[in-house]
């Protein structure tokens, strides 16, 4: 099935660890290769850091952006937040992934009106600019988070109405496809646990850990990439689709990095708008919610939207939490030594790692 061939690509915050992961994967099948990649951001920095990258260049030059126009994959400065450079960055697009977004959740907690402008302003700014300028574009697919199933936090409320936002719109925008994704924490990612786990750990400690209880989803970049591939191939309108996934103790991710070294774990407290447990389906959207494969498929509760699930496919009935199933410390060591994020990965491999 052929998902790019051709086709224009938008994928807002691309700089990010997400964006970069899914523009090698999307430019790894020759058979299936887009007309052209769009890595839209507002941070000219890391741009010019990836476009060297994806160009294999080792020394900056200053006429490498000139030619830009001219690859596969093309960068645009813009600001997910301003409707002018949403609409000039989709201009021609078949698909976007909305992967722009502020994550960090206490810095939410503090900023909060900043979260609602990019993660609920910018998900309209979309949404208004394919219905007012006309923009023949296929799908769109917003990347949420598990914070946004029973959210307490600002980042969590934010991310549900963005949800929200790209569902209700397949109704005004019948010809576009606009469905989700939703998934936990992303192993080592910028700015997740286990990059400050690294460095703490470097330093001789101690490690902070917030609560002994506290669990968490795990992922890697990989498998959020291959959940939105599945999304792209087989949603449909409204849909959202969560990747079945390990769960952890923090404490415990932290034990497998330390091992045997004499290095202290110090529990701080919860930050604000944290929770103990996180849940990627929620026991009022358990009724709603059917196994798919690998993956959980949550329906739209409009009904101008709803499909009947067919077969004998049954919905949850109960609600996804992390406090589920946990991995064990070995498990966890495990996960850590396949996807090459141990300490001692880290020290090898610490300029690739951190780039």
């Amino acid at each position: 099935m052929s998902l790019f061939k051709d086709k224009i690509v938008v994928i807002t915050g691309g700089t990010g660890s997400l964006g970069k992961v899914l523009t090698r994967r999307i430019l790894s099948n020759n058979m299936d290769c887009p007309r052209k990649i769009i890595i839209f951001s507002r941070d000219e920095a890391k741009q010019h850091l990836m476009r060297m990258e994806f160009q294999q260049k080792k020394n900056a030059t200053d006429d490498i952006i000139y030619q830009d126009f001219q690859r596969v994959v093309e960068f645009i400065i813009g600001d997910i937040r301003n409707y002018h450079s949403v609409c000039a960055a989709l201009d021609g697009a078949s698909i976007v992934i909305n992967a722009a977004a502020l994550k960090q959740v206490p810095s939410c907690e503090y900023f909060p009106y900043e979260a609602v402008q990019t993660n609920i302003n910018g998900a309209e700014n979309i949404v208004r600019a394919i219905k007012e300028k006309k923009f023949n574009i296929e799908t769109v697919v917003g990347v949420s988070t598990d914070k946004a199933c029973k959210p307490i936090n600002v980042m969590g409320m934010t991310k549900a109405i963005q949800e929200r936002v790209f569902i209700n719109a397949n109704i005004s925008n019948p010809q576009t496809r606009l469905i989700c994704v939703r998934y936990g924490n992303v192993l080592a990612s910028r700015g997740s646990v286990i990059p400050l786990f690294h460095e703490q750990i470097k330093a001789g400690g101690p490690v902070t850990v917030t609560t002994r209880e506290m669990t968490r989803f795990l992922l890697s970049l990989e498998r959020a990439v291959d959940t939105i591939m599945v999304a792209l191939k087989y949603a449909h309108p409204g849909e959202i689709f969560v990747p079945r996934i390990p769960a952890a103790r923090i404490v415990d991710v932290a034990q497998s990095l330390i091992e045997d070294r004499n290095i202290e774990v110090v529990f701080t407290g919860i930050r604000p708008g944290e929770k103990i447990h996180e849940s990627l389906v929620s026991c009022e959207e358990a009724w709603h919610t059917f196994e798919n494969g690998d993956y959980y498929t949550i329906k739209p509760m409009l009904p101008e939207l709803y499909l009947e699930e067919s077969g004998e496919a049954q919905a949850l009935n109960k609600e996804y939490s992390s406090a589920d199933s946990v991995l064990s410390v070995q498990e966890i060591r495990d996960l850590l030594l396949k996807h090459k994020l141990t300490v001692e990965h880290l020290l090898k491999y610490e300029g690739e790692f951190l780039r």
